[in-house]
C-alpha cells in the first residue's frame, strides 16, 4: 500500500499495524504503542533518558525506565487522541498557524508575567486616578487604639470575644463593654485592604473581561461553529489553527495564570477555596482543550463566561464609588445574565455539544471523558455561585437594597463614634469613606443587627 493510499478520505493518517497477518486472520488489531511526547517536549524526554543518578548503573536504568514509563503514559496517544491518530499527524503544516502544539503552552508563562506587570501599571496610573476622581480617598481603615492586653487577646485567643470574655476584659481594663466591642471591630478592619485597593483590583478585571469579551464576540461572529456547534467536531482533530484563535486562547490562558498567582496577594474572601478550584479547572480546561485541539468549543466556553464577569466587576466599582442605584441596577443585570448563561445556555449549548454531538460524530475516548468531567465540575461551581447570588437577591428583596456580599470578611466600622461613650448600645454601623463597603459582588449600607 502506498503512502497516499494510507490516507483516509475524512482526513488524518492511520498508523499501520505491525502485525498485518493477525488482522487478516481476524485477530484484534493492537493499539499503537506509547510513543514520544509532542514535539515541543521531546527535549525533556531525551533528558530523562540520559539521566544517570548516583548509585550504580542498575539503579539508573530502573529509575530512567520508571520515568520513561510515566512520561510515556502522560503523553500516551491512546489517552489524548481519537483512535488511529498520532502526535505526528498533528505536526503537519495545515493552514494558517498549523495545528495547536503543546510547546505553544510554554509561551504562556512569560506572557502571564507580562500581564501581571501591565496590571500593576494599570492600577497605578489609570485605576487609582479614576478612584480618586470619584471621591475614594487614599486612606486605610480606622486604626485601633493601642492596648497590649486587648492585642494579646486578639492575636492569641480570639478575634470575636464572647459576652463572658467581654465582661472580664471590662473589669480588667475598667472599660465599657461597648468600647471593647468597638476596639475589636476596628482591630479586625485594620487588617483589611482599603476601598481604594479594592476599586483598583476590580477596575483591572472589569477592563480585561470587557475587552476580551468584545474580542471574543467579534471573532466568533464570523466563525461557523458559533452558529452551528456541530462544526466544532467536523474533521476533528484536523482543524487548522488561525491567528485570531491562537491569540484569543493564549491571552485567556495567560490572564488566568496571572490570577492564579495573584490570588494569594489579592483581597482574601470566603470563597477563596472555590475560586482556587475554579482557576485550576479553568487553566486545566484551556490547556487540555488546546493540546488535543478542542479549541473551537473552547472559544465558546470562554466567551460565554466572559459575558457576565465584566458586569460583576462593574457592579463592584459602582459600590465602591457609592453609586448605590447604579450598583443595584448592575447587580440585577449581572444576576440575570449569570443565571441565563451559566444555568441555561451553558448546559443546553456547551454540554449538549460536548456530550452528545461529539459522541455522535467522533465517539468517546479517554481524554474525552476527562474533558467533559472538567466541564461538569465547572457546572457544579456555577450552581454554588448561583446559590450565593440568590441569597443576596433574597436579602435585597427583604431590605429593599442589595446587601452585604456573603463572601466578604470586611466588617463595618465607624470613625465618628466616641470611643469613650458609656452607653451599652452596640457600635454604630455608619462609616466614612466607604469603610463599610464590602469585598464582593455589591453592597450598600450595612444593616447592623444587635
Amino acid at each position: 500500500m502506498g503512502v497516499e493510499e494510507a490516507r483516509l478520505s475524512g482526513g488524518g493518517w492511520l498508523r499501520r499495524a505491525g502485525n498485518q497477518k493477525g488482522q487478516e486472520e481476524g485477530g484484534r488489531r493492537p493499539g499503537p504503542a506509547p510513543g514520544p511526547p509532542p514535539h515541543g517536549f521531546r527535549w525533556l524526554w531525551r533528558l530523562l533518558r540520559l539521566w544517570r543518578p548516583r548509585g550504580g548503573r542498575k539503579m539508573a536504568t530502573e529509575a530512567a525506565g520508571a520515568l520513561g514509563l510515566l512520561w510515556g503514559w502522560l503523553w500516551s496517544e491512546r489517552f489524548w487522541m481519537p483512535q488511529n491518530v498520532s502526535w505526528a499527524d498533528l505536526e503537519g503544516p495545515g493552514d494558517g498557524y498549523g495545528y495547536p502544539q503543546a510547546r505553544h503552552i510554554l509561551s504562556v508563562f512569560p506572557l502571564a508575567a507580562g500581564v501581571f506587570s501591565v496590571r500593576l501599571l494599570f492600577e497605578r496610573f489609570i485605576a487609582k486616578p479614576c478612584a480618586l476622581h470619584v471621591g475614594i480617598q487614599d486612606s486605610g481603615p480606622y486604626q485601633a487604639q493601642p492596648n497590649a492586653i486587648l492585642e494579646k487577646v486578639f492575636i492569641s485567643i480570639t478575634k470575636y470575644p464572647d459576652e463572658k470574655r467581654l465582661e472580664g476584659l471590662s473589669k480588667q481594663l475598667d472599660w465599657d463593654i461597648r468600647k471593647i466591642q468597638c476596639w475589636f471591630r476596628h482591630r479586625r478592619n485594620q487588617d483589611k485592604p482599603p476601598t481604594l485597593t479594592k476599586f483598583c483590583e476590580s477596575m483591572w478585571r472589569f477592563t480585561f473581561y470587557l475587552c476580551i469579551f468584545c474580542y471574543g464576540i467579534r471573532f466568533l461572529w464570523s466563525s461557523a461553529w458559533f452558529w452551528d456547534t456541530r462544526q466544532c467536531w467536523h474533521s476533528y482533530p484536523y482543524q487548522p489553527l488561525t491567528s485570531g484563535l491562537y491569540y484569543y486562547y493564549i491571552m485567556e490562558l495567560a490572564f488566568y495564570w496571572s490570577l492564579m498567582f495573584s490570588q494569594f496577594t489579592d483581597i482574601k474572601r470566603k470563597d477563596f477555596l472555590i475560586m482556587f478550584v475554579h482557576h485550576l479547572a479553568t487553566i486545566a480546561l484551556i490547556t487540555f482543550s488546546y493540546i488535543n485541539n478542542m479549541v473551537r468549543v473552547g472559544t465558546l466556553v470562554m466567551c460565554l463566561h466572559d459575558a457576565s464577569d465584566f458586569l460583576l466587576e462593574a457592579a463592584k466599582l459602582a459600590n465602591y464609588a457609592k453609586y448605590q442605584r447604579l450598583c443595584d441596577t448592575l447587580f440585577v443585570i449581572f444576576s440575570a445574565v449569570f443565571m441565563v448563561t451559566r444555568l441555561g445556555i451553558y448546559p443546553s449549548w456547551i454540554l449538549n455539544t460536548t456530550l452528545f454531538e461529539s459522541w455522535e460524530m467522533i465517539g468517546p475516548y479517554p481524554s474525552w471523558w476527562l474533558f467533559n468531567g472538567l466541564l461538569l465540575t465547572l457546572q457544579v461551581l456555577h450552581v454554588i455561585w448561583s446559590y450565593l447570588i440568590a441569597r443576596i437577591a433574597f436579602k435585597a428583596l427583604i431590605r429593599g437594597k442589595v446587601s452585604k456580599d456573603d463572601r466578604s470578611d470586611v466588617e463595618s466600622s465607624s470613625e465618628e463614634e466616641e470611643m469613650t461613650s458609656n452607653t451599652k448600645i452596640p457600635c454604630s454601623s455608619s462609616s466614612s469613606n466607604g469603610a463599610n463597603r464590602v469585598n464582593g459582588h455589591t453592597g450598600g449600607s450595612y444593616w447592623a443587627e444587635e
